[in-house]
């Protein structure tokens, strides 16, 4: 999967020269969390809701008209970020989940020929990559066969449940309790995993139903 697949195509994004007052506006309005800045076509900062907040100081002062005329007036182009995490669209979604988790952003800005053409967050990775991966929202039960993840013991494993004639829907395997061991979690096309886990451990596998 790329990330053109997953990112949000029709980005907003604001001049350097609207102020403050109006992109938290468009915040507000969109529900966004953060808007890129581009200048002429080209791509020059970010700015995200936490860091328009800073110029809105939380205060029940009486100087409230003073910091009014200052979120009016301060420009986006006095307060955004200019490192801006870029990626293109045609990466992997492998490539940008590392490069989101090494430059520790919670967004990515996706570009294209130098042109802003999408925004990837963490959101969209969970949404689109990690639910469905690990089944979430799916039907059926889950099932974990601790040490079971290894070539034979998978093999033997989905073998039996194949002879149950129980649909797998998703499989994965995770590190075990056991050093060098893996666990494998298994969701089941079945809201009764009852025989399943029977005729497992029936093969010497410590099976049983792992909460949803």
């Amino acid at each position: 999967m790329l990330v053109r697949d997953i990112m949000t195509k029709d980005v907003v994004t604001v001049p350097p020269s609207v102020s403050v007052a109006d992109a938290q506006k468009i915040m507000r309005e969109r529900n966004f969390r953060r808007l890129p800045v581009v200048d002429v076509n080209k791509l020059v900062g970010i700015v995200t809701e936490d860091r328009l907040g800073r110029v809105s100081p939380r205060t029940t002062s009486p100087f409230l008209w003073q910091i009014a005329y200052l979120v009016s007036h301060t420009t986006v182009g006095e307060v955004m970020s200019k490192k801006v995490v870029t990626v293109k669209p045609e990466a992997t979604v492998e490539q940008a989940v590392a490069l989101a988790q090494s430059r520790k952003v919670g967004s990515l800005v996706v570009v294209e020929g130098g042109k802003v053409v999408g925004i990837v967050t963490t959101n969209d990775f969970f949404y689109s990559v990690v639910n469905p991966i690990l089944g979430l929202g799916e039907s059926g039960v889950r099932i974990i066969v601790p040490e079971g993840g290894g070539g034979q013991s998978a093999e033997r494993i989905i073998a039996c449940i194949n002879k149950l004639g129980v649909g797998i829907r998703i499989l994965w395997t995770i590190a075990s309790s056991v050093a060098n061991k893996k666990d494998i979690v298994i969701q089941l096309d079945t809201e009764d995993a009852t025989i399943v886990i029977k005729e497992l451990q029936n093969l010497g596998f410590s099976a049983s139903i792992r909460p949803s």
